[in-house]
């Protein structure tokens, strides 16, 4: 995979500012990662992990092999964990919120093609 594009790393800082989550306020580093991919994963330190100082918020992301691309995502799901503490509406949230109401569209579909 390769490092996120210019337009997402910038939408991705934007909304780290909305966030009012600043650089210095998170410690950053890479470690060793874990699970299958043997002698590669065992010896390189790809796997990021971040911790947001002043809500002690953590994330370790291990998606990629690349450094910049599991960094862009680790910020990405710290966004995402300080969004919920927040208590502002997930993209996750969102998604499962869309899926309800599509249900429950098609429930009153049918039962209205029962009537």
């Amino acid at each position: 995979m390769t490092v996120p594009t210019d337009k997402k790393q910038q939408e991705l800082k934007k909304l780290m500012t909305k966030l009012n989550i600043l650089e210095k306020d998170l410690k950053i580093q890479s470690i060793s990662g874990s699970g299958k991919g043997g002698q590669k994963v065992n010896k390189s330190n790809h796997c990021i992990y971040i911790c947001h100082i002043p809500s002690n918020t953590e994330v370790k992301c291990q998606k990629t092999r690349s450094k910049e691309s599991n960094l862009f995502f680790a910020k990405r799901q710290l966004c995402e964990k300080i969004k919920a503490l927040q208590g502002i509406q997930t993209l996750k949230e969102q998604q499962i919120e869309k899926i309800r109401k599509q249900k429950q569209k098609r429930k009153k579909r049918t039962k209205n093609k029962e009537s």
